[in-house]
């Protein structure tokens, strides 16, 4: 499955494709101390609850760049739900491995995350989300077979 990088690993900056001038936007900063773990992009042709296309970020030993197309694994699903005010929305996140990686090659499932990864990875939401002044509800995981039922 191919996805879309937005945003890629290391970056203090959040971007955003910006569909009017059809270009990528730097959108904003990321609180200090703040950084993009990995890849994060969108799944094409979809739509999220939020009115954007699916969150999705590609855990990998490297990083991109805005605008590359990667052809990925979807391993599982954070299940999030999020707002700036009531009601809170669905706003998932998607988890991936590239299909060039070396170093998640055997990587088809949550479980085979190394230990503590997922944690830094809820971790980094729970603070991204709520340094934006929204409210976060990390509801669960779901693993690859679950998460690929949502998808169109």
């Amino acid at each position: 499955m191919d996805i879309i990088v937005e945003t890629p690993k290391g970056s203090t900056i959040k971007y955003a494709w910006d569909k009017r001038v059809r270009m990528y936007r730097a959108k904003k900063m990321l609180a200090h101390g703040l950084a993009f773990p990995f890849d994060f992009g969108f799944i094409p042709d979809t739509l999220g609850e939020d009115g954007d296309a699916l969150d999705v970020m590609v855990v990998a030993e490297f990083g991109t760049y805005p605008g590359a197309v990667m052809d990925v694994r979807i391993i599982g699903c954070v299940r999030v739900k999020q707002s700036s005010q009531p009601p809170l929305i669905r706003n998932d996140r998607f988890l991936a491995v590239p299909s060039m990686s070396r170093e998640f090659a055997a990587v088809k499932q949550l479980s085979d995350l190394p230990d503590g990864l997922l944690e830094q990875i809820t971790g980094f939401l729970r603070e991204y989300v709520e340094a934006a002044g929204k409210t976060i509800k990390i509801e669960g995981f779901l693993d690859a077979g679950e998460a690929l039922k949502l998808l169109p």
